[in-house]
């Protein structure tokens, strides 16, 4: 944990010593812990990695929530992705993180070990040079991800239609991020206090984007990934607690605009619509996906081939569903550590670098 390397120490330290204390006395007046969700896997990782957490750990619980994609894509999605790669003259493209997620009965990995051609791109970009580069072979480019990355691959479809490419599909099972809050906010079983919101979604929706929590009324802070941004966020959420009317703070206006970026909003409005979708552990949340939308159908994968995957299980004892709902700590999965390594993930929370599990593994010696 090395505040050292951090380029601005003393401003750290000196607001760390103002703003420590009132956290901890918001956390005295309650008479517990500050329950805050980070929603951002990187967050998750800045705050382990930075020693922020550990600076905080006296008042503040941290609780990582939906903000991996790869985490919260549906089973269901993991076992047609696979089936898809099981078809002849068929050329899977995904980013390297889903290689490893478990399906129910095998992982596109093992598919690739057995014969299927399943390539690792780095964007959707590559995705187009495969299938422009394979005209006689299918190729379906699996869309994990929310409105971060959304945009990039509805610049490749939109360009795959004005070349005329026949034989390039998407697979969308893109997400949007503020239902999935709205979800957890509007959970009984929940007692968060606050939320640090996601900086590279909020630079592609704007601070206006989550109007949701807004409507709710909840402490809500846009923040950055540096020690003073997280430090910064925390006591903002803290400052907004103490509101009776909330509003969702901008704190890291340097990269986040009021409006977001609406190149990127009307790119997605024209090849997406929103649509209801499943969630690992949320179930179907309504308006809270992208399908692609009819006049681009020729290029998704969901409409131009029926193919039935097995049935969906679970991996037994895989808690997952409720690490990326924060309702429990990877520490209290009973595999974390021994049944479950990132060299034998039994969920995708163990597979991606943004994974709670993963990142726990990582900082937390890899033990419960």
């Amino acid at each position: 944990m090395n505040l050292m390397a951090y380029r601005d120490q003393a401003l750290f330290a000196d607001l760390r010593q103002r703003m420590v204390p009132r956290i901890e006395a918001k956390a005295e007046t309650l008479g517990r812990k500050l329950r805050l969700m980070e929603v951002c896997g990187t967050h998750t990782v800045s705050f382990a990695k930075t020693g922020v957490k550990q600076s905080l750990a006296e008042s503040v619980e941290l609780i990582s929530g939906p903000g991996c994609p790869v985490c919260v894509t549906d089973q269901t999605d993991i076992d047609q992705m696979i089936a898809y790669a099981r078809l002849p003259g068929t050329i899977i493209a995904t980013f390297g993180d889903m290689m490893k997620v478990p399906g129910s009965t095998t992982s596109l990995y093992k598919e690739r070990a057995a014969g299927a051609d399943v390539r690792v791109v780095y964007s959707p970009t590559q995705a187009l040079a495969i299938a422009r580069a394979n005209p006689e072979r299918r190729v379906i480019f699996l869309g994990v991800g929310f409105e971060t990355t959304a945009p990039s691959v509805a610049l490749s479809i939109r360009q795959a239609k004005r070349e005329g490419l026949t034989n390039y599909l998407v697979y969308s099972a893109h997400k949007l991020t503020p239902p999935a809050l709205q979800a957890l906010v509007e959970d009984p079983a929940h007692q968060l206090d606050g939320f640090l919101l996601p900086g590279h979604v909020s630079v592609i929706i704007g601070r206006q984007g989550w109007h949701l929590l807004e409507s709710l009324n909840q402490p809500a802070v846009i923040g950055g990934f540096e020690p003073v941004d997280l430090l910064v966020s925390v006591y903002r959420i803290v400052q907004e607690m103490e509101r009776s009317e909330r509003s969702v703070i901008n704190g890291y206006p340097r990269i986040v605009q009021e409006e977001g970026n609406r190149v990127a909003q009307a790119l997605l409005a024209e090849v997406f619509t929103i649509a209801d979708t499943p969630w690992r552990g949320f179930g179907a949340l309504p308006a809270s996906g992208l399908a692609i939308a009819p006049a681009y159908q020729a290029f998704d994968a969901k409409a131009a081939l029926a193919v039935e995957p097995p049935p969906t299980r679970l991996s037994k004892g895989c808690r997952c569903g409720e690490v990326v709902k924060g309702k429990e700590s990877p520490l209290q999965c009973a595999l974390f550590g021994k049944a479950c390594t990132p060299e034998n993930p039994l969920g995708p929370c163990m597979v991606s670098t943004e994974g709670a599990c993963s990142i726990y593994f990582a900082f937390a010696g890899g033990t419960a």
